[in-house]
């Protein structure tokens, strides 16, 4: 099968035609210029696996000092250039000195179409070994900078609640830290799923092993399997080269599947099927891996619902939920709230570099009042855009604008737990928030812009 793309550079349109009809079935790609000075500009955009190179242009037709020029160009650009020079003033002296200056090869004018053919096959052969032992000093690199992280001491995840729910979750937890169960976060929007799942992993004998988030509302269904389980070479159009999956990235530590309620009944079997097995494939390939991962999920969406209307699969949350924590909404949280407005203006008030010494009354009273449908992570951009709106050293309950959103209509005990008046109930009051920004709803959200986007069709908001 051709591969590979060959660049070649001469002022003769013969030759250039000649050789392009020549090379054509080594490469799936062959491309010719007439001039040098346009070269430089296409290997920025393009990288190209030979590039066949004239000595002696019109300027210098014999010395070959002109196209010595060029070579020191093309390696200032790509150190790893496989370049072979041609000319029609063929000599000893010359054909060592290019290939003492960086040439890999040397072929002189006429030439014998069959060694011709033999030099640009292995040229291009030695491109891609050089290639392929770039891309894996990099994989390297970045695996060491991965253990480096890790081995990094970080400022530890702080889970700031003294509620009495809080203390009954942060009591589970600890019950299951020593242990590798799957564990399963249920929660509204913005209460600190993501948060608490590292949490965990911090608290487990996992700790030193790699943590790898996974957002499954952001991938899309036909990357999810080569996402998630990696592919080698050659399984799709693009694939270059061969690549590790999130699951075999985790191997020894903590997978977390954020979204899992988004994933679609194909993908849930595969997942299912690979929760069971202990063993995953990458895509393109015949063989399996083993997979060790401790599995932490979340979901904003009432499983158990989309079980009955035939959404999620019955046995695969029976593998993912063998401990199901739920984490409160921030209106059930009582004086927490406060707790976690100051720790947000301690921390924004570093940032922009402000003197703040806390919240005024009237912005507290406000805060008490509103529903923060957003949960903490609204809370936090409302303290952030509150510090930096301020001129005082208090912040006021006009730097939070929130009295146009509080709401004191009653909700029956029927309602106010219904999952889906929750949701929708959020999005509205957030993208009122956010002026209509899809982006900043969607991060406000905690979910993607295409999540976003369905939740929106499916509320007609």
């Amino acid at each position: 099968m051709k591969k590979g793309k060959i660049l070649i550079v001469d002022d003769n349109e013969d030759i250039l035609f000649t050789l392009k009809m020549l090379l054509r079935p080594l490469a799936e790609q062959v491309t010719t210029l007439d001039d040098p000075r346009e070269m430089l500009p296409l290997l920025s955009r393009v990288r190209h696996d030979v590039i066949l190179l004239d000595m002696n242009f019109r300027r210098d037709a014999v010395s070959g000092r002109e196209g010595f020029a060029w070579l020191e160009e093309i390696l200032k650009l790509d150190p790893q250039a496989v370049v072979i020079f041609i000319t029609a003033y063929s000599d000893t002296e010359k054909a060592v000195q290019a290939i003492k200056q960086g040439a890999t090869d040397f072929i002189p004018k006429p030439w014998q179409n069959d060694k011709l053919l033999a030099t640009v096959s292995t040229a291009l052969q030695l491109s891609f070994s050089r290639h392929e032992v770039t891309v894996l000093k990099e994989q390297k690199k970045t695996l060491e900078q991965r253990a480096e992280a890790l081995a990094t001491p970080t400022e530890p995840t702080r889970i700031i609640g003294e509620s009495t729910a809080m203390q009954a979750l942060l009591q589970t937890v600890r019950k299951c830290s020593d242990t590798d169960a799957n564990l399963l976060l249920l929660g509204e929007n913005g209460t600190g799923k993501d948060l608490l799942a590292r949490y965990i992993y911090e608290q487990s004998p996992r700790r030193t092993k790699p943590y790898v988030p996974i957002d499954l509302g952001s991938i899309p269904e036909p990357l999810f399997e080569s996402e998630l389980f990696g592919y080698e070479k050659g399984a799709f159009t693009d694939a270059r080269r061969p690549k590790p999956g999130r699951m075999e990235a985790a191997t020894g530590g903590t997978l977390f599947l954020n979204e899992i309620g988004n994933l679609s009944l194909p993908m849930q079997a595969k997942l299912l099927s690979v929760i069971e097995q202990r063993r995953a494939s990458r895509l393109g390939s015949t063989t399996t891996y083993p997979v060790d991962v401790r599995l932490i999920c979340a979901t904003n969406t009432d499983l158990y619902a989309a079980i009955d209307r035939r959404e999620f699969r019955q046995d695969l949350l029976y593998r993912i939920n063998t401990i199901e924590l739920r984490l409160p909404p921030l209106r059930e949280r009582g004086d927490d709230l406060f707790l976690l407005a100051d720790f947000f203006v301690q921390r924004y008030a570093r940032k922009y570099h402000k003197e703040i010494k806390g919240i005024g009354r009237e912005a507290r009273r406000q805060l008490q009042q509103y529903r923060w449908p957003g949960n903490v992570r609204e809370l936090e951009h409302a303290v952030e855009r509150a510090v930096i709106l301020t001129s005082g050293p208090m912040l006021a309950a006009r730097d939070f604008h929130l009295q146009n959103r509080l709401t004191h209509e009653p909700i029956n005990e029927k309602e106010r737990y219904n999952l889906e008046r929750i949701e929708r109930e959020s999005i509205d009051e957030v993208l009122r928030l956010c002026n209509g920004n899809i982006t900043l709803a969607a991060e406000m959200l905690g979910i993607t812009r295409t999540s976003l986007y369905r939740r929106i069709e499916k509320y007609k908001l």
